[in-house]
């Protein structure tokens, strides 16, 4: 009985691994990408602000038009830098459903700065059918989904390829990315030099443009990035104080006894 119990579990086990060698879903991870200085980084590290003023101009004029961000509130661009009137203005662009009203129906508004940022889609259902049945990921949490995040962002829209190297098919609708896993991605490539005219007169190279959305996103993740930091520098400025007093507090105590 234990033979025959080998046996099988033998059998399964060529037969899970013949269909893990050849099967189509066996792709090629991407290359890793290259790891980046971002100026958030480390203990004492902050958002670049004009960056993020960029950043929110590339997510507005290129990205916004298929990808949501319906974790992020208008009122948090005060963080980036604009003031109240500003971020009135900006959210007064959207229009949001609210309701129901006094005779029970909903009803469409200017956005106000406690809304969310209003998604390009009403429903799931009207996403896919604008993007031949993919559905674009929220971007919200985007630089959180995977290790090194902005790194792989960045590599991700810089990794396009014009034509996909000897011997690689691709499949109808999708282009090549160095990055992306198994080379093939069904998003065409979003940004180019000169995809946007910066309104501060920065050049907008498609490595600029790209950092500075990947700037922007991973502040959309994490939006009290800075005042966390700062707040944790304030607690261990607080605890080596405490250590030091209570280690004086120590030896007087035991200087008493002697």
């Amino acid at each position: 009985m234990k033979k025959v119990i080998l046996s099988a579990f033998a059998a399964v086990s060529l037969i899970m691994g013949t269909v893990t060698i050849t099967g189509p879903a066996e792709a090629a991870p991407g290359a890793k990408p290259p790891a980046q200085d971002w100026s958030w980084q480390g203990p004492f590290g902050t958002f670049d602000r004009p960056s993020l003023r960029r950043g929110l101009q590339v997510y507005s004029e290129v990205c916004s038009g298929c990808h949501s961000l319906n974790l992020v509130a208008y009122r948090a661009l005060g963080e980036v830098g604009f003031s109240i009137d500003e971020i009135k203005a900006f959210a007064s662009e959207f229009e949001v459903v609210d309701g129901p009203d006094e005779d029970g129906e909903m009803f469409d508004r200017e956005a106000i700065p406690s809304d969310m940022f209003v998604s390009p889609f009403e429903n799931e259902n009207a996403a896919r059918a604008s993007n031949n049945g993919a559905m674009p990921p929220d971007l919200s949490l985007m630089t959180k989904a995977r290790f090194n995040g902005p790194d792989y962002l960045l590599a991700l829209l810089t990794g396009y390829e014009e034509d996909a190297p000897a011997g690689v098919e691709l499949m109808d609708g999708m282009s090549y990315n160095h990055y992306f896993p198994g080379n093939q991605i069904a998003m065409a490539m979003p940004i180019d030099d000169d995809s946007v005219e910066y309104a501060d007169g920065t050049e907008a190279t498609q490595d600029q443009i790209a950092r500075d959305v990947v700037t922007f996103l991973a502040w959309a993740a994490e939006p009290e990035l800075e005042e966390r930091k700062r707040l944790g520098i304030k607690v261990m400025i607080f605890l080596i104080f405490l250590t030091g007093l209570l280690y004086a507090l120590k030896r007087k105590v035991w200087a008493d006894q002697h």
